[in-house]
């Protein structure tokens, strides 16, 4: 048997949601076919969230129809908001996220159902509550009230809303909602390909979902951008950078926030949308995330001839959104929850169980020996 550490370059499974192409030193990333960056510069969060879910861009009033869905679903269960004021206050937020989503699949009578109509109903619920469960969850552990869902303000004005407890500027909003459809989907990342190998067995959806929640918390995944915003806070000055990378690397530790299993020696399309986002942010509030992430980005470059991946100026982008550090990986969450879910459908859908073998490198043939001669 030939073995690829990491499922390094297989091929697992045919999708039509996204698209990763390198050519000619360039990367390509597609949602059902349409350019990340034409979605990045002309779009909005449920324009794409619809995009991934019904494999077409909506028209004018069917995306209206979608936003106001959304809208309806946001407010969260008395019982799940009852769950959230019970949990630890230093439960970390992602813990928090999939213990709630956990909790809904209880209170689904459709929960075993995996028809195409039911499940888009659930995804619908997804992707409304998630940014209700996160920011209230925050406002209980810091002891605020609650901020309710405003049906005056889209997906990403009103998380910020509802977390902040004042509305923000517009500056912040196509930041949020930006970031939201930059992290909406990226073909079989880890958490994504763990939602499938539970979707494979038919599990329901707040399963399969719970599955990649658990997933994306991983430093080497989602969690990297919380390790980034460590980094910079560690670094503390644009001028520290250059030594702080040396440093690092001599010691062979891990600059957080570069290289990519997919992007090897090119840019992640990505990144190139959220340093544009992080560079405009910073001239609205304050610059010196920003100045620190170029900084480095520079020095890694120098000595390691590294790429800074998606997570790089993530981190840059919700500490001038006023994003605690370990909320990061949940705002992850929430814009790759459309993804997660196309992923789960498209998997009912057409499925086979996905079920690899492994390399046995291990004693064989072993005589037994009982336990009163041993």
């Amino acid at each position: 048997m030939d073995v690829k550490d990491g499922l390094k370059d297989v091929v697992a499974t045919e999708t039509s949601i996204s698209r990763i192409e390198l050519v000619d030193g360039k990367a390509i990333l597609e949602y059902r076919g349409y350019d990340i960056h034409e979605l990045a510069q002309n779009s909005t969060y449920e324009e794409v969230a619809y995009l991934l879910l019904f494999g077409e861009l909506p028209s004018k009033s069917e995306l209206e129809l979608f936003t106001e869905e959304l809208k309806e679903r946001r407010e969260l269960p008395p019982q799940v908001v009852g769950l959230l004021t019970h949990l630890s206050p230093f439960s970390h937020p992602m813990v928090a996220l999939r213990t709630a989503v956990s909790y809904l699949g209880t209170m689904d009578r459709n929960i075993a159902y995996t028809s195409h109509e039911i499940s888009i109903e659930k995804a619908k619920n997804l992707i409304a509550k998630f940014p209700t469960i996160v920011a209230y969850f925050h406002r209980i552990r810091m002891g605020e009230k609650l901020v309710h869902p405003n049906d005056d303000l889209g997906h990403a004005a009103n998380f910020l809303y509802m977390l902040h407890g004042e509305e923000p500027t517009e500056t912040m909003v196509r930041a949020m909602d930006l970031d939201f459809i930059l992290h909406a989907d990226h073909e079989l990342n880890a958490s994504t390909f763990a939602a499938r190998v539970a979707a494979s067995t038919l599990a329901d959806m707040y399963a399969c979902v719970v599955a990649a929640t658990g997933t994306l918390i991983g430093p080497l995944h989602g969690g990297a951008s919380q390790r980034v915003m460590e980094m910079l806070r560690e670094v503390a000055l644009p001028w520290r950078a250059e030594k702080y990378v040396q440093e690092k690397l001599e010691r062979g530790e891990r600059i957080m926030g570069f290289g990519h299993r997919v992007y090897r020696n090119v840019m992640d399309p990505r990144t190139i949308e959220l340093k544009k986002l992080a560079k405009k942010l910073s001239e609205e509030k304050d610059s010196k995330w920003y100045e620190i992430s170029e900084a480095i980005e520079e020095a890694v470059r120098k000595h390691k001839n590294l790429l800074p991946n998606v997570d790089f100026y993530s981190a840059s982008v919700y500490a001038n959104l006023g994003i605690p550090d370990d909320l990061f990986v949940n705002i992850f969450a929430i814009g790759r929850i459309s993804g997660w879910t196309a992923h789960i459908i498209e998997q009912y859908e057409n499925n086979s169980l996905i079920r690899p073998r492994a390399k046995y490198v291990g004693p064989k043939s072993r005589k037994y020996v009982p336990l009163s001669e041993r």
